[in-house]
């Protein structure tokens, strides 16, 4: 072996064992949750700490549904995650698709004032949104949930970046066989960028499902609650049933992970062009 094909090799050896441990770093809490999730009250809190549990026991799940109205907070969630994902897809490919082709007076400094919106921490805008939505009678409802984040700032930017990396000619085309603005995102731009919108619905997707501060904050009636939320009323001050709580997070963290094996090879493409891109 050449001593550039060894350094190759050992390169490539490296970087392996490194992406071998941050992968068992990252699925080590995972893999704890599911065997808690199995475990006991006192197995779950005892000290030496136990890895495996000595009689694994679905208690925890039927416990998790007896307790709380789970069928409720999936249903909030499904509700939540759908209009957060549908409306800023609309509408933010449509924002990304004028920033990126259309020309108009102001177009980067309303681009800069979109993307500014990502540095503010999302706490800031909670109280102004929870006044809007109670002088709309919003409180304490579903639609609270998602009616005031129907667009996103971070997939505006994301499609547009897409969008910049078409190529010129495809537009100049559509215009000289009289496509109009609208006809050419719809029925030329879209489809060179599934990779990005498939992106963008996941993104969307799991940071709805996962949302918490804002469910807690406008709604307090358990019906409405989302699972993030409604997980979080499972701890308790006095004590916390830990192989309950585990197995209420399991169950609500399935569909996102099915979602994710799914699509995660357009995720993938979609994150890595854009950086190309950015």
């Amino acid at each position: 072996m050449s001593s550039a094909a060894f350094t190759k090799h050992r390169s490539n050896l490296i970087i392996h064992l490194i992406l071998i441990a941050g992968s068992v770093v990252m699925v080590l809490p995972f893999l704890w949750m599911i065997l808690t999730s199995l475990k006991t009250t006192t197995e779950a809190t005892q000290i030496p700490i136990t890895i495996l549990p000595a009689e694994p026991s679905l208690r925890g799940y039927a416990d998790a549904l007896r307790q709380s109205p789970l069928l409720h907070y999936y249903g909030n969630t499904m509700i939540s995650a759908f209009m957060k994902t549908l409306f800023p897809v609309i509408f933010s490919s449509m924002a990304a698709f004028a920033f990126a082709r259309i020309r108009f007076p102001g177009r980067g400094l309303c681009f800069f004032l979109i993307i500014s919106v990502m540095m503010v921490p999302n706490p800031v805008f909670y109280t102004p949104q929870y006044l809007m939505m109670s002088k709309l009678g919003l409180v304490n409802t579903v639609t609270a949930l998602w009616i005031a984040s129907l667009v996103s700032p971070f997939a505006t930017f994301l499609l547009r970046q897409f969008f910049l990396g078409i190529s010129k000619e495809l537009e100049e085309a559509a215009v000289l066989d009289g496509c109009n603005p609208f006809q050419i995102f719809r029925y030329i731009m879209l489809p060179l960028v599934k990779s990005a919108l498939v992106a963008v619905v996941i993104i969307q997707l799991l940071w709805s499902w996962n949302e918490l501060q804002w469910p807690l904050i406008i709604n307090s009636s358990p019906e409405k609650l989302t699972l993030s939320a409604g997980l979080a009323t499972l701890v308790s001050m006095f004590g916390t049933d830990y192989p309950v709580l585990m197995a209420g997070a399991f169950m609500a963290v399935i569909p996102m992970l099915v979602l994710f094996f799914i699509f995660q090879r357009r995720f993938i493409e979609g994150v890595a062009f854009s950086a190309s891109k950015g």
